[in-house]
């Protein structure tokens, strides 16, 4: 038994290792910051999986995109509220690099993206339209109505994940999505009360 912990530690600090040399170097092209917290995010993804992770992950990577998609149409624009720009900046900021570490475990457990379309709270073209057109003040109610819309359906997919979903991971990251996401909702609800 010693022998086979030992041999599990080695295998465990050479990939460690292996994986920081990868992050050192600039030619990897691989994604930095997807393993949130070690290789054992890496390694405990790989391993212990169903299918409501893989739905999990590949939906909730199509909403963050779509959340920073909305934010880097309001960043774009003049006149919009100061704390309402720098909402989309935090948005921004912390969904990317859960992308970046979803798409890893999507990677590791040899999955492709897939298009579903049980999402809550996704704008259509038609809302993502308005958004683009809308300026100023318009624009810092319209990105705040339709960002607690889409939060609350981040949280649904979220819950849904904790409630079946079986990679210790992914269920963690749902978790967080829960806790962040209802903060920026009661903030969002706030900053658009003032406006």
């Amino acid at each position: 038994m010693k022998i086979k912990t030992m041999a599990l530690a080695s295998s465990a600090a050479l990939a460690t290792a292996l994986i920081l040399a990868g992050c050192s170097s600039p030619t990897t092209g691989g994604h930095s910051g997807m393993d949130m917290g070690g290789s054992s995010a890496t390694s405990t993804a790989t391993s212990e999986h169903n299918d409501a992770d893989v739905s999990f992950t590949q939906n909730m990577v199509m909403h963050h995109q779509q959340a920073i998609e909305m934010s880097d149409m309001v960043l774009a624009k003049t006149g919009v509220d100061a704390k309402v720009t720098e909402l989309a900046q935090k948005i921004k900021a912390a969904q990317q690099p859960e992308i970046d570490t979803m798409n890893g475990w999507l990677n590791s457990w040899n999955v492709s993206m897939g298009m579903s379309h049980d999402m809550g709270g996704m704008m259509s073209e038609s809302d993502m339209r308005d958004l683009k057109d809308a300026s100023g003040a318009d624009a810092s109610k319209l990105f705040l109505t339709q960002m607690i819309q889409h939060h609350q359906g981040a949280i649904e997919m979220a819950n849904e994940e904790v409630k079946t979903g079986k990679n210790t991971d992914a269920v963690a990251l749902a978790k967080k999505i829960v806790t962040d996401q209802t903060a920026e909702i009661a903030t969002m609800k706030d900053l658009l009360s003032s406006l």
